[in-house]
């Protein structure tokens, strides 16, 4: 039973939704977890092979237990990477002398005045900063900046940019959602003109940089602008096949996205069943069809990066066509339309009822 189902390649835990930190776009800090229903390392013994896997929370690093976490999920891939506020700056610097490979994206709004307004903690900008240059300092590779644009910090985003290369470091992008994660339904972009055209100006940067990563990173941002302006997703999203979510409670779902006022449905959870277990069942299946017909738009990370890999055609072509434009001095061309790769048509549909 288990063959008929792709198996996943992509996994996000969320290993808490305690936080230190107070951001205007996100209220997990206003719903904090009971640490001892906590999903634990024990819980993620029956995770299959994976290529990557996100730990992110909340703040996970206010999970004393986190070393333990990490080892287990070091069993089942390659690839760790941990988004932080950089709060807890000691706790980050002796896991990583631990685990000298894990990847660390340190969440930073803006510069120091704004990234501190957004994300309620004086001070903060000074800790992640400070948290990026010791790892730097200590030969990390995989490290760089996480930044979630809103209304108020698409011109700070370019500033931080600037910073990350000037510094060798990485740089991500998102843009605020409403979701059962965040536990947020107010969030919306009003200033879309500007902060579209920041995000334009970002791309073009992107393009003259001399590594495809940072091309295709170009097209997941003209992927949010897409969004942004209130327009279907690029590729379609297919959270539940090639990715899962699992919530601080063990529930595994097939994203971070999902909106009670839409739908929000469960796989099952892993503290009472195996993985595959669940990954198989007809209750997995079920929601699959559902992410068919989700009628949200969203453009994050977790689902567009598998999607992007599948049909990696339609980015490619759109990357080799702009990396030319870019080296002649011209303007990107932006794709405002689906790539037609056989979604159903509901997808993304407002309209769309289950």
């Amino acid at each position: 039973m288990e063959a008929k189902y792709t198996k996943p390649t992509d996994a996000s835990i969320i290993l808490t939704y305690r936080c230190p930190m107070k951001c205007m776009m996100c209220n997990i800090w206003q719903n904090p977890t009971d640490k001892e229903e906590e999903i634990k390392a024990i819980d993620l013994k029956s995770l299959p092979r994976l290529k990557f896997i996100n730990l992110t929370g909340g703040e996970p690093f206010v999970r004393e237990d986190i070393a333990e976490i990490v080892e287990e999920c070091y069993r089942h891939t390659d690839r760790i990477v941990i988004s932080t506020s950089g709060w807890f700056e000691d706790r980050i610097i002796a896991l990583a002398k631990r685990f000298p490979k894990i990847g660390i994206r340190i969440s930073i709004e803006g510069l120091s005045v704004k990234n501190d307004e957004l994300r309620g903690r004086q001070g903060g900008f000074d800790k992640g900063l400070r948290t990026l240059l010791r790892l730097r300092d200590m030969g990390l590779k995989d490290i760089g900046f996480g930044c979630t644009v809103s209304n108020n910090n698409s011109s700070d985003m370019l500033s931080l940019y600037s910073l990350s290369k000037s510094l060798g470091m990485e740089f991500a992008t998102a843009a605020f959602h409403n979701s059962y994660y965040f536990h947020k339904t107010d969030n919306r972009i009003t200033n879309r003109d500007e902060v579209i055209d920041n995000f334009k100006k970002l791309i073009e940067l992107q393009l003259a940089e001399k590594h495809p990563k940072s091309w295709f990173r170009a097209f997941f941002n003209m992927g949010l602008i897409n969004y942004i302006d209130g327009k279907r997703r690029l590729l379609p999203c297919e959270a539940g096949t090639a990715n899962f979510f699992i919530d601080p409670w063990g529930e595994v779902y097939p994203c971070n996205g999902m909106e009670e006022s839409c739908w929000k449905d469960s796989m099952g959870n892993i503290k009472k069943d195996k993985f595959n277990d669940i990954w198989s069942s007809k209750q997995a299946q079920a929601v699959r069809e559902k992410v068919k017909r989700c009628p949200k738009n969203c453009w994050m990370v977790g689902t567009a990066s598998p999607v992007m890999k599948k049909y990696l055609t339609h980015p490619a072509k759109w990357v080799i066509k702009n990396k030319l434009r870019s080296l002649r001095g011209l303007k990107p061309c932006l794709v405002n339309k689906p790539y037609n790769v056989g979604q159903d048509p509901a997808q993304g549909d407002l309209r769309t009822k289950f």
